[in-house]
């Protein structure tokens, strides 16, 4: 069964956009778990532009299934975590003036190394987000990251059927690749109800992490509908 991690942070993008205690992403990760998420994801960025510092500690107290604590490799974001102790890290590239995450890590920034080493001595899964190239999976491996997220991005706003068949094949490459490099394999961004379900379909693609298209379906469906329609479509339902 492939495993879904919803991602909340845009449940807190809506309510920062007023500045009010709602919608609380904390009570959207609860109702995603009641509706079969097998995990909940939330990206604390440096500039708290969704998700909180309170959120993060709310949702390590509540959370009963999987915590995936998305985050720069920042000192400051490395202690949280080693106070937190989310199930899962995964490590992602920032910067303050992109809308979302536009690409993978750079795998040679200096000192990720020693965030993975650091984050993983206290038993945390460590992941890395990367794009779909077969040359960076090696590199992974020996940086020590117990998984990779293949950013899907390119696949998700290809602009012919072509096109998206071909970042297809890149996804598919990449993810044997990570599995020959003993890597486990997660996917997402940019992941949809009509996308979602060629990328579930390679083999090695265990996880998926889908947040925009979950909360913004469930604006007209509700959010337990919209968790259960997604869960549908990646098992083959």
């Amino acid at each position: 069964m492939k495993r879904l991690h919803v991602n909340i942070d845009h449940c807190a993008t809506i309510r920062q956009a007023r500045g009010t205690s709602y919608p609380d992403p904390v009570w959207a990760a609860a109702q995603a778990e009641l509706a079969g998420a097998h995990g909940i994801t939330a990206h604390l960025r440096e500039d708290r532009r969704h998700i909180q510092d309170r959120d993060m500690r709310l949702l390590r107290q509540t959370v009963r299934t999987v915590l995936n604590m998305e985050m720069a490799a920042t000192e400051e974001m490395i202690a949280l975590a080693l106070e937190l102790k989310p199930e899962i890290v995964t490590l992602v590239p920032e910067r303050r003036e992109e809308r979302t995450t536009e690409g993978g890590l750079d795998l040679k920034a200096t000192g990720l190394g020693k965030a993975v080493e650091r984050l993983k001595s206290r038993g945390i899964i460590v992941s890395l987000f990367i794009d779909p190239d077969t040359a960076l999976m090696n590199s992974a491996s020996e940086i020590g990251a117990d998984m990779i997220e293949l950013h899907t991005g390119d696949y998700c706003e290809a602009s012919s059927p072509g096109a998206r068949d071909l970042q297809l094949d890149r996804l598919t490459a990449a993810a044997a690749a990570a599995e020959e490099s003993g890597l486990r394999v997660a996917a997402g961004h940019g992941l949809d109800y009509p996308n979602v379900v060629p990328v579930a379909a390679i083999p090695q693609v265990e996880e998926l992490n889908i947040g925009h298209a979950i909360i913004a379906r469930a604006i007209f469906s509700g959010l337990d509908l919209a968790v259960r329609d997604m869960l549908a479509l990646i098992d083959g339902e």
